[in-house]
């Protein structure tokens, strides 16, 4: 029995960056025996194991062969027999495609080194084709490393654009897609990810939604994101500055079943980007309070504030007001009905009355100071 680490951590480590997660694989070993040494199974389709104590994942070494369409359509085999070798060549890319073994030697079947050098993203092997997910993740290793120079192999390009051709994108659920767009959004250079699908011809197929809206000033808005370090969900709201289409929209969320925080951000930023960026030109109290009413803003003020900072992104006026206008609207929170009521006033006429108020103390608020 001989346990390896794999993956990321080897890379990252020769990268001399951060090792976040770490795997492992076990060559000669069977599930009989990782059970008696005390690690949990976990695995649903292979054998799995969580250690003991670090609760890292140890898997047993495998192969696997395609049986059918899209990224599960796979058998994995698993045995004593199995080898690192033939472990690593199932894996996508050569810079993961390399192990380390106890000792601190790495094991490297397939020019993994050579390409971290040479900053390349090249594929293992011809089976790379079987698993559509690929696709994605290749766009996410782009979007992930491009800051330190590393590019697509023109022959991996290449077999991307041919799986996408050949129909093997469309099989992708839309739970993955949405697992590697979410992810991808949150690397450093996210507009590479859509860059790369846009180029093997996947964006039309995946994301449709986007692939003809998608623009060189909306990916900058989408950096400029990333740069500021924005949460995912700004990052995502920056991908719709340039719709109107809200139908769109709706399609995408309905599809991938989005997250409600990012298709109701997409949605306000689509159908209230403009009128918000032209109303702070030249504010006023009604028109704001109209805004707000419109946005939602007064029960949910912490998403009327992601929306702005997503327009400003785009629109100066919003980045250069945005703190103003969200100091008015803790001003208009702070007014509640029970000064209201404290006039008499109750009813129907009570909400009407507490509108009002907040739209004199906007009218105020928006004067120019002499």
């Amino acid at each position: 029995m001989q346990i390896y680490r794999v993956g990321g951590a080897v890379r990252d480590k020769l990268l001399g960056l951060p090792v976040k997660d770490q795997d492992w694989v076990v060559v000669g070993a069977t599930p009989e025996l990782m059970k008696e040494l005390g690690f949990v199974p976990i695995g649903r389709d292979f054998p799995v194991f969580l250690h003991p104590h670090s609760k890292e994942e140890y898997a047993l070494a495998r192969t696997e062969r395609k049986t059918g369409h899209g990224y599960a359509g796979f058998t994995f085999y698993t045995a004593s027999t199995v080898t690192l070798t033939e472990d690593l060549l199932r894996r996508d890319l050569t810079i993961n495609a390399m192990a380390e073994d106890e000792s601190g030697q790495i094991i490297d079947p397939f020019g993994g080194q050579n390409d971290l050098k040479n900053r390349l993203l090249r594929h293992v092997s011809p089976a790379f084709r079987e698993d559509p997910l690929r696709i994605l993740r290749v766009a996410r290793f782009a979007a992930r490393l491009a800051v330190l120079g590393f590019r697509i192999a023109d022959q991996t390009l290449a077999l991307m654009r041919t799986m996408v051709a050949d129909g093997e994108a469309s099989h992708l659920v839309a739970e993955r897609v949405w697992q590697e767009t979410v992810q991808a959004l949150l690397e450093p250079s996210p507009a590479t990810y859509f860059q790369t699908l846009i180029r093997c011809q996947a964006l039309a197929v995946v994301l449709p939604e986007l692939s003809a809206v998608l623009d060189e000033q909306t990916l900058e808005r989408l950096q400029r994101a990333a740069r500021t370090n924005a949460p995912a969900v700004v990052r995502f709201g920056c991908l719709f500055t340039g719709i109107t289409d809200s139908a769109a929209i709706q399609r995408l969320q309905a599809r991938l079943r989005l997250p409600g925080e990012y298709s109701d951000l997409a949605l306000l930023v689509s159908e209230l980007g403009d009128r918000i960026s032209a109303t702070l030109q030249r504010p006023d109290g009604q028109t704001l309070m109209s805004i707000f009413d419109s946005a939602d803003a007064l029960r949910r003020p912490q998403r009327f504030a992601l929306v702005l900072d997503v327009l400003a992104l785009r629109c100066e006026t919003v980045r250069r007001e945005k703190q103003q206008i969200m100091g008015l609207l803790d001003g208009c929170l702070a007014i509640k009905a029970n000064s209201i009521i404290a006039r008499g006033i109750t009813g129907k006429a009570l909400g009407e009355a507490l509108r009002q108020e907040r739209i004199r103390f906007l009218i105020n608020g928006l004067q120019p100071e002499n």
